[in-house]
């Protein structure tokens, strides 16, 4: 049988080839998912919902607050649990009802005194939190698509950490992006009755809610 024998040098040069071609291959494998923003990246002006605009015919002052651009403000722990308690309050104390069957007619916003659908527990978390000190800029109604293709309204609370969402399906307020929705368009942060696209909602696109 004849043995085959190799130098220490020829060796080492396999080795280092080797070692390189691993180290190849692990950075091509480490090379992931791109890095989730922590906030929603939003874009042009778009068409705003036709319940809003009926909305704000009726409450023209609330539609027409205007705001500097700028960067979203922190949250104290203070803050997180009167947003909390709103939130919770809010989803407990109103019944989920659909306009047809409160108003006879469908996408009529309203504050609900016992009873709405999903723009109404917006608006109401919306107002109570603006009482309590939070700022327009960083509360805003935004349209969504639910997994059965279904259209949903959220209100996004825009933090120095990043976008939150406060849902009437859910007493747990999660970030934008652990949602399981496809987000549309919002209220833009720098006038209340303007919207705009949402540019990294996640999914294919989906033509904007009227």
């Amino acid at each position: 049988m004849t043995k085959t024998f190799i130098s220490r040098s020829a060796f080492l040069v396999c080795s280092a080839v080797l070692a390189t071609l691993l180290l190849c291959v692990g950075a091509a494998g480490v090379e992931a998912a791109p890095k989730v923003s922590a906030s929603m990246v939003t874009g042009a002006i778009t068409s705003q919902p036709i319940g809003h605009y009926e909305f704000c015919q009726r409450y023209r002052a609330e539609c027409e607050v205007r705001s500097k651009p700028g960067p979203a403000r922190l949250v104290t722990d203070h803050g997180w649990d009167v947003v909390r308690e709103v939130n919770l309050n809010v989803n407990h104390t109103i019944e989920p009802m659909t306009d047809m069957q409160l108003y006879g007619r469908e996408e009529w916003w309203e504050y609900p005194t016992y009873a709405g659908d999903c723009e109404d527990y917006v608006l109401l978390k919306r107002r109570r939190l603006l009482q309590a000190g939070f700022t327009e800029a960083d509360l805003l109604i935004t349209v969504v698509r639910k997994p059965d293709g279904e259209g949903h309204a959220v209100l996004t609370l825009r933090t120095s950490e990043g976008d939150f969402i406060l849902d009437n399906l859910t007493d747990e307020i999660k970030p934008w992006y652990e949602t399981p929705y496809t987000y549309l368009k919002r209220q833009a942060t720098f006038d209340t009755g303007r919207w705009v696209t949402i540019e990294n909602g996640r999914d294919v696109p989906v033509a904007a809610l009227k």
